[in-house]
């Protein structure tokens, strides 16, 4: 080993210490939050669950506009009307994030109608909720192009404007199931762990672009039609979370610049085990976490 190895041997761990360290100071100390009054903010899958909550809690936080983009025109049409009515210049668009074309033809549209958008939020997503050998292809086609794809359509159409202004922020609202998968979601589990990857590769490719960042959300199960057919095998120890404040926890990563956040904080209890011990990790974390079934072909935040 010649002298420059054993150099960098040595100041490797000095360097885990030192950044283990920061990470700890961080958490402890308040960090300064983002002013939201002059962003647009566009959010997939914002008529109902999680989406919904999202527009009402920026809105809230002063966001400047907002851009609601789903398939169901009646959930979009009511949650607008209510984010207007707040005080709040709200948008609507029919856009489905798994049809490529659809995605940049709609983005051209918003942005000649409501202008550049800052701040965009991959919330839209569908769940097939079935094993593998029961799932039709179709299905399991549709969630990988929803849940995976459709967040390339739209970063590739909203990104380069970004990056021109050097402000905004792309916002990915994952699953703890795509670190720590389960039984009956093999749909679910493959599209967010490849979501997982694109938001991870995306985090690190923006690290030298001033001005624009990126936020990936782990909740564990939430208490949305989307996962009603979830069954957690300790349910009073760990209750659904609630949508409102996986929206309120997002937003304040957003207005923090915080990369990665686990809900609850206890989930990173499940990636460190799985790094020393994956076999067993993979085995508690079934008895732990049950199964999930689904009743219909598809439930979804699109």
């Amino acid at each position: 080993m010649d002298l420059k190895c054993f150099g960098l041997a040595v100041l490797f761990p000095i360097q885990i210490v030192y950044y283990i360290l920061k990470a700890s100071v961080c958490l402890l100390l308040p960090s300064k939050r983002k002013d939201l009054s002059g962003e647009v903010v566009l959010i997939t899958g914002g008529g109902r669950g999680i989406g919904r909550h999202l527009a009402k809690e920026f809105a809230k936080q002063g966001a400047k506009k907002l851009i609601l983009w789903g398939r169901t025109e009646k959930c979009l049409k009511q949650t607008c009307e209510e984010i207007s009515l707040a005080g709040t210049e709200c948008h609507y668009f029919i856009c489905d994030v798994a049809n490529r074309e659809e995605v940049y033809q709609q983005a051209k549209v918003v942005r000649e109608k409501v202008g550049d958008v800052t701040i965009l939020v991959n919330n839209a997503a569908v769940v097939h909720g079935k094993s593998l050998m029961d799932s039709d292809d179709d299905a399991l086609l549709k969630s990988q192009h929803v849940n995976t794809l459709g967040q390339f359509w739209t970063t590739k159409a909203f990104l380069p404007r970004m990056l021109e202004l050097q402000s905004g922020h792309v916002v990915c609202l994952n699953s703890i199931l795509s670190l720590s998968s389960i039984p009956g979601a093999i749909d679910y589990c493959t599209s967010k762990s490849a979501s997982y990857a694109f938001m991870e590769s995306l985090t690190l490719g923006l690290l030298d672009c001033p001005g624009v960042g990126c936020t990936t959300v782990l909740p564990f199960h939430t208490n949305t039609e989307m996962f009603q057919g979830m069954q957690v095998r300790f349910p009073q120890l760990f209750p659904p979370l609630k949508p409102e404040m996986v929206a309120q926890r997002t937003v304040d990563a957003v207005r923090s610049n915080t990369a990665f956040v686990y809900l609850p904080w206890t989930m990173r209890v499940l990636v460190i085990l799985k790094s020393f011990l994956p076999q067993l990790a993979l085995e508690e974390i079934h008895k732990f976490s049950g199964s999930y079934t689904c009743m219909n072909t598809f439930k979804g935040r699109t």
